[in-house]
């Protein structure tokens, strides 16, 4: 069983090679798929850089066509069996591979979610290896202890040769933070201790998400008008088409965290109306109490909180006397959904 792995990259040169340098250590080799989505870096140099000591197919986009027009074009020229997606930040344990495809041997067709976990530091470096911070982290880095560049740097002789060290270093969660890390462990618990939950389509990662190839194109992969929580909703898709979400356990991702360029979905709602009007059901406007239950200090009542996805099933299916329509109007930043869509369906 060949599997694909599709990295999505654009302006992150630097920390490509560190993502592509985890890639050329796997235990299991596999085809390895670069889409460079329209980078005005030095991506290109990288990419050459890389070429030389491991096998890679380069997509290249004149122009940035987003996550999901990124993946898309990947997953469409992949061979392998199974697609794992990774974004150019990340970087993957050395058994990545091998898990993944150890998960899909089984016949039913799966949706497979690995352990992500970040590093703290990087999100202060435009080069983690070389130490280099953004230009608005200078003053920061020259104020710490001199030993402090050293203690947040990755380089590629860690990665190959003292993976241990990083993997120290790191802590769950895709972003550093309490909600971060809060709503993957419980992703994560949900995923291996109720497998039968109706919501674990909630449960998929951006990145370290893996899934049978003609699967994903069956569906038509990722929605291209979705750049945030376009995952959510593909994996919503390939349950409805009678996928199943299981974790994958020990396959895990690093993310070099960054200060810029990353959304919050509570902040950034163009995401909901769209998800909403392609599957209007209770769950999907649901999702948004769920996070904000995990955040910090909220106007959401304590009985009204929804903090896991046992609880969001329990919710989306009625179980509830909660109007959650209100509760969303607590929200000051989220957006409401258009009226008439929200009349199809009542929430509680």
């Amino acid at each position: 069983m060949l599997v694909s792995v599709v990295v999505r990259s654009r302006d992150e040169a630097d920390r490509l090679r560190l993502t592509l340098t985890s890639l050329a250590q796997q235990t299991v080799s596999a085809e390895v798929i670069v889409v460079n989505d329209g980078s005005a870096d030095h991506t290109p140099t990288v990419l050459a850089e890389a070429a030389r000591w491991l096998p890679l197919r380069i997509v290249n986009h004149s122009k940035p066509r987003g996550r999901s027009g990124a993946a898309n074009a990947g997953a469409q020229v992949a061979n392998g069996d199974i697609v794992v997606f990774l974004d150019g930040d990340n970087i993957a344990s050395p058994d990545f591979v091998a898990r993944h495809r150890a998960v899909h041997c089984a016949e039913h067709p799966l949706v497979g979610r690995g352990e992500t976990f970040h590093l703290r530091g990087t999100r202060f470096l435009r080069d983690p290896e070389a130490g280099i911070p953004w230009p608005d982290a200078e003053a920061w880095l020259a104020r710490r202890p001199s030993d402090e560049l050293s203690r947040i740097r990755v380089t590629r002789d860690e990665i190959i040769n003292r993976f241990d060290e990083l993997e120290g270093r790191a802590a769950p969660g895709i972003y550093p933070g309490a909600g971060p890390r809060r709503l993957s462990e419980l992703e994560m618990d949900a995923l291996v201790g109720h497998p039968d939950c109706a919501v674990l389509w909630a449960a998929a990662s951006g990145s370290n998400l893996s899934v049978p190839r003609n699967l994903f194109l069956g569906v038509g992969g990722f929605h291209e008008r979705l750049d945030i929580n376009e995952h959510r909703e593909l994996a919503l898709r390939l349950c409805m088409a009678g996928a199943r979400m299981v974790p994958v356990q020990g396959a895990r991702t690093y993310h070099l965290t960054h200060r810029s360029g990353w959304r919050d979905p509570l902040q950034d709602t163009a995401w909901e109306q769209i998800f909403y009007q392609a599957h209007p059901i209770p769950a999907v406007k649901l999702l948004a109490i769920f996070w904000a239950s995990l955040s910090g200090p909220n106007r959401i009542p304590h009985e009204a909180r929804i903090k896991s996805l046992i609880e969001l099933e329990a919710a989306a299916r009625g179980d509830t006397c909660i109007d959650y329509d209100a509760i969303r109007r607590l929200i000051p930043t989220l957006a409401v959904l258009d009226a008439a869509h929200s009349s199809e369906v009542r929430l509680g």
